[in-house]
């Protein structure tokens, strides 16, 4: 028995890295799954199948059930028919895990509207496209009267919460966004049984190795026999908690690398100060400086 038995789940960018590790350890603990990518490039420019089919051959020689599916997911359309596949071909929707994104770093000054647009595109339209048609369908089910026992993982990163990169202006803001986007939809969709998560992780994928100063940490070989921190494969035991129909957390962040998991909270006071009336610029001067 997995932890997942009959439960269908999606995963987005499972072709390859941490998403392939989610696919695999979730069929392996049950469930149905939807395996999703694009086969684009790092910066998100082309289209390959071969990934995706390649994750769901190996689901399948398994003795696992996956089906795989091409689509965009910061696209409206390709969002609802990935939905609308995982329900036609196995009955239901029980899990959402939001993983796809690409990079296109640069810094402020030199970043090119297109590397802003396509990266938001893909991180934060792609997290809310699949997150609303996901939702809209739970919500459907829940207004019929059913029992609904969902669960969406969304992923963040270090970037965008606690640990700012120069250069990535783009992912941060996208991935800050996205943990933002997790703490107000596990509290819209509470009321339809939908719990929603969020991981921000840390491990060795094509994008960390493309990442200017980081690269070099990653690539570090570890010896045959050795704990190896940064493989994408110690990521996806927390999603598969997450996902789980017994898990009853939501609204939580979690920063997740090699055998460590932390809890992360979002912006909290640091300093108060007040003033009886109106503030004038030189009190504040004096006050903040």
């Amino acid at each position: 028995m997995g932890t997942l038995d009959g439960r269908v789940a999606i995963v987005t960018g499972a072709g390859r890295g941490i998403g392939r590790e989610h696919a695999l350890l979730f069929a392996r603990e049950g469930a149905k799954v939807v395996v999703n990518d694009l086969g684009g490039a790092n910066d998100g420019t082309g289209t390959d199948a071969g990934p995706a089919q390649q994750v769901v051959d190996e689901i399948v020689a398994a003795g696992g059930h996956a089906v795989a599916d091409t689509g965009s997911v910061q696209s409206w359309e390709d969002a609802e028919a990935l939905v609308r596949r995982a329900v036609d071909t196995f009955g239901n929707l029980d899990i959402l895990v939001n993983n796809a994104g690409i990079l296109r770093d640069a810094f402020i000054a030199g970043m090119t509207e297109t590397q802003w647009d396509a990266v938001i595109g893909v991180h934060l339209k792609g997290h809310a496209a699949m997150l609303h048609h996901a939702a809209a369908y739970w919500k459907g089910r829940s207004k019929a009267g059913e029992k609904v026992n969902a669960a969406v993982i969304n992923t963040a990163s270090a970037s965008g919460t606690f640990m700012p990169n120069a250069g990535q202006a783009n992912y941060g803001a996208a991935k800050a966004g996205i943990a933002a986007l997790t703490l107000v939809a596990a509290d819209e969709l509470d009321r339809y049984g939908v719990r929603v998560n969020a991981i921000a992780p840390i491990a060795r994928t094509r994008l960390t190795l493309a990442t200017p100063g980081m690269g070099a940490l990653f690539a570090q070989e570890v010896p045959e026999g050795e704990f190896d921190a940064f493989s994408p494969a110690n990521i996806s035991p927390l999603v598969a908690f997450l996902a789980g129909a017994d898990c009853t957390l939501t609204g939580k962040v979690y920063a997740v690398q090699g055998g460590a998991v932390s809890e992360l909270a979002g912006w909290h006071d640091v300093n108060t100060i007040e003033s009886d009336g109106p503030w004038t610029v030189a009190d504040l001067a004096k006050q903040l400086s």
